[in-house]
């Protein structure tokens, strides 16, 4: 089925205390401050926070829907998602969400469980 930057944009920015701003040209989704998802420059993909050691085995099992860009993507940290690899909804949700707590100060993510 896949999803889109708009259902990106609606969960990210459902989620407690998320801004959205404009940065490198592409809209970025923060709380404290920190991004935790992005949007790629033609709305086909997004960028969200990852622990650097599940980065190769997310890529491994599902090389269609995770990658990594060359030269940006270096540092750990972060992984890519091409949006319509992505079954459904919950799934977006479950990534969205789970970059947001990765990223929100640790009381914020504590007082919010799943953030939704």
């Amino acid at each position: 089925m896949g999803v889109d930057a708009d259902d990106v944009r609606r969960l990210a920015l459902a989620l407690p205390s998320t801004t959205e701003k404009l940065a490198w040209g592409m809209p970025t989704f923060r709380v404290a401050g920190k991004i935790f998802v992005w949007l790629g420059e033609d709305d086909a993909s997004m960028g969200m926070k990852c622990p650097a050691e599940e980065r190769a085995e997310l890529i491994a099992a599902e090389p269609h829907k995770f990658f990594l860009k060359d030269g940006h993507d270096d540092m750990g940290g972060w992984i890519r998602v091409h949006l319509s690899a992505v079954d459904d909804q919950d799934e977006l949700r479950a990534m969205v969400v789970d970059a947001w707590q990765l990223t929100a100060p640790k009381r914020l993510a504590a007082e919010h469980g799943t953030g939704a």
